[in-house]
């Protein structure tokens, strides 16, 4: 009898070429998390929350949660309340009348999110404290070098800010230093709230300040000023002896050293450069913190014919009697910028005017964050702003 053949059923094309199943990809390692940005307040005072509040908003994200907060013995403590490991982190910080505590909260709270594993810490310091002390003094320091270096060490990797007051202090960094500028907001704001802004001449106080005018004054196609000197002595100043060198007893000279005799430097009574009479005078500058000089400078313009004096900058401190002086003077505006809390001047000034800067302040840090050129802040600007 014939052995039967077990046949097997023929194999079709695509079980002969079976192509084997993928494996699932491995998780994720523990150093290649998902980054992304969070954006925290250093301080709690009124001002830094709302001009922290106003970025967040043009971001679309939300205010990271921490607490900062002065214990009884004035320490400050810091506290964050999420997870920041593998973030950039951007701290907002306006410096208020008390900057040493300001300073120590940035550092404090810099070296928490260092100490928590964030990726990059850039702080976002709109005015930069101790900024005037970046030249040597006698017997002095340059404290912006030194404010530079615990930045550093506190574990900031990037600083953004607005017209420092010397360029040159970017230098103090081992980091990058983003300079921001203010004109773009003051320029704007000379065109669509003084009226007749056509017939107005931009005013440096100082020849020091020449350079800032001219720039505003290129740009909105006005005329430029400049005051000169500084007001004259009164006989009682002259007489208690401020202004002379102090004397130097038993002075001992190498008998063969000889130097020239040194002129005493004297400055000329205030005068003003250009024709200010019937225009708008603007003055402008970087900071306003004691206005002895722009009240001297507006007095000066409104003799010379000026018929309206306004007065820009980026930062206003405006401490001591400022509001007190610019609302006695003949100024009758100061603009400046929101870098600096200054609402209590405000209410007691009302000639105080806010001009908002968190929009180049938002869009500095989405460019920061995702790597791209800061260039475009910066069209149609000089170094001289």
């Amino acid at each position: 009898m014939p052995k039967k053949l077990l046949l097997l059923p023929p194999l079709s094309a695509s079980s002969a070429f079976r192509v084997p199943r993928a494996r699932p990809a491995p998780p994720p390692a523990m150093n290649a998390a998902r980054t992304g940005y969070r954006v925290f307040s250093a301080n709690s005072t009124a001002a830094c929350t709302e001009l922290a509040k106003r970025i967040t908003e043009r971001l679309g994200a939300e205010l990271g949660k921490s607490v900062v907060y002065q214990e009884t013995n004035g320490e400050t403590r810091v506290e964050i309340k999420e997870s920041v490991r593998g973030q950039d982190i951007f701290i907002i910080q306006t410096i208020p009348r008390d900057v040493n505590t300001a300073v120590m909260e940035l550092l404090i709270m810099a070296y928490a999110l260092k100490t928590a594993c964030a990726r990059n810490i850039i702080g976002v310091i709109p005015y930069f404290p101790y900024s005037k002390q970046s030249k040597m003094r006698k017997r002095g320091s340059i404290v912006c070098k030194l404010l530079a270096s615990m930045l550093a060490k506190a574990g900031l990797t990037h600083i953004i800010t607005m017209d420092l007051h010397q360029k040159e202090i970017q230098g103090f960094f081992s980091f990058p230093v983003d300079n921001l500028r203010a004109s773009p907001f003051l320029l704007q704001y000379i065109q669509e709230e003084i009226p007749n802004y056509r017939n107005a001449v931009i005013v440096a106080k100082s020849p020091d300040a020449a350079k800032r005018a001219q720039s505003y004054a290129e740009r909105l196609r006005l005329g430029l000023a400049v005051i000169h000197g500084e007001a004259q002595c009164t006989e009682l100043d002259m007489d208690d002896g401020r202004h002379s060198p102090p004397m130097v007893k038993n002075a001992t000279v190498h008998p063969g050293l000889e130097l020239p005799l040194m002129m005493a430097k004297e400055k000329p009574p205030i005068t003003v450069v250009g024709d200010v009479g019937g225009r708008i005078a603007i003055i402008v500058d970087d900071i306003i913190d004691d206005v002895e000089s722009f009240v001297a400078a507006a007095e000066i313009l409104k003799e010379r014919g000026a018929y309206k004096i306004y007065v820009m900058a980026t930062h206003g401190i405006l401490s001591a009697e400022a509001p007190r002086l610019i609302e006695e003077s003949s100024v009758d505006e100061v603009v400046v910028t929101n870098t600096v809390p200054h609402e209590v001047q405000k209410l007691q000034c009302p000639k105080i005017k806010t001009v908002d800067i968190s929009l180049i302040l938002s869009e500095a840090i989405r460019r920061i964050h995702n790597g791209e050129s800061m260039a475009y802040l910066f069209r149609n600007i000089t170094v001289d702003d």
